[in-house]
C-alpha cells in the first residue's frame, strides 16, 4: 500500500532516467535509517519491588533522553492496542551505530532484564520511483530527510510485493501506482513515511502512517484494497497501531 504524491509519466520516466545515471556515491547522499523497536514487558515485572521498579524506569529514561541529543526517539504506547508489544521506539539516523548502542544500554539497564524485542523492523529511506518533483499537500513528496509530526497516532507495518510485480515495466507499474496515489490523496489527515528495507531487513518496505484520525486510516486502507497495484501485496501484516506518548507518560503506563 502507498500514498505517495502524484506526477506525470513523462516526468517519471526522466526521473527514472537520471536515477539510473547516478552513481552509487551521489546515492548516499543525505539518507537515514530508520528503526522501528518493539518491546514487550515480561510478567516478573508486575511483581518487581515499586523501589525496583521506579529505578529502573528513571533509568530508561535517562537513556532515551540521552539519545535523543544524537539522534531522533519517539517512543510510542501499544498498551491496549496489542497483546504482544507494549511500546516502540521509533529512532531516526544516518548511523546504524546509534541504534546498537541504544538499545544495548537498555537492555543492560536495570529494565532491561523485563523486556523482549518481539518485533524490529530496520528500513532506509530513498526516493521513490513514482514520485518526483511534485509535491501534495500533507503527504511525505520525495524526502529522503524523515521527521515524524504531532499526530497522535501511528500505524506501522512491514510489506512485501509479489514477485511478479519487478517483471512488469516500468511504465505499467507506474500506470498503477498512480491509480493507488489518487486514491490516497482522497485521505490529506494520513501522513505516509514510506521506507526500504531491500537487503536490510527480512520485509522489502516499511511503512507508517501519522494521523489524528484512526478512523481515516482505516478507510484509506480499505478505499486501496480496490486498486489494481493491491493484488500485488504478498504481506502487509503485522500491523500495529501505536499510540504517541512522551517518555514521562509512558512510563507511568508500566
Amino acid at each position: 500500500m502507498a500514498t505517495e504524491t502524484t506526477t506525470t509519466q513523462a516526468d517519471g520516466v526522466g526521473q527514472r532516467h537520471h536515477e539510473e545515471t547516478q552513481s552509487l556515491e551521489e546515492m548516499r547522499e543525505g539518507r537515514q535509517f530508520l528503526k522501528y523497536t518493539f518491546f514487550k514487558l515480561i510478567p516478573a515485572w508486575r511483581s518487581a519491588a515499586e523501589e525496583e521498579k521506579e529505578n529502573a524506569k528513571q533509568s530508561f529514561r535517562q537513556i532515551v533522553d540521552k539519545h535523543s541529543t544524537t539522534m531522533i526517539v519517539k517512543p510510542f504506547s501499544l498498551f491496549g492496542t496489542r497483546g504482544d508489544a507494549d511500546f516502540m521506539l521509533w529512532t531516526i539516523s544516518e548511523r546504524l551505530e546509534d541504534f546498537q548502542e541504544m538499545i544495548s544500554e537498555s537492555l543492560k539497564s536495570p529494565l532491561g532484564k523485563y523486556l523482549t524485542t518481539p518485533y524490529s523492523y530496520l528500513s532506509m529511506t530513498r526516493r521513490s520511483e513514482y514520485i518526483r518533483e511534485h509535491r501534495h499537500p500533507g503527504q511525505e513528496g520525495d524526502a529522503l530527510k524523515k521527521v515524524p509530526g504531532k499526530a497522535k497516532y501511528l500505524f506501522v507495518y512491514p510489506f512485501v510485493k509479489k514477485r511478479e510485480w519487478y517483471n512488469l515495466s516500468a511504465e505499467e507499474r507506474q500506470r498503477m501506482m498512480m491509480d493507488h496515489i489518487r486514491k490516497g490523496h482522497n485521505f490529506p489527515s494520513v501522513k505516509i513515511n514510506t521506507s526500504y528495507s531491500f537487503g536490510l531487513d527480512d520485509q522489502e518496505f516499511v511503512l507508517s502512517f501519522e494521523t489524528n484520525y484512526p478512523s481515516d486510516f482505516l478507510e484509506l486502507v480499505m478505499a486501496l484494497r480496490s486498486t489494481e497495484a493491491s493484488k500485488y501485496t504478498q504481506l502487509e501484516t503485522p500491523i500495529f497501531t501505536c499510540v504517541s506518548c512522551p517518555i514521562g507518560d509512558l512510563l507511568q503506563l508500566f
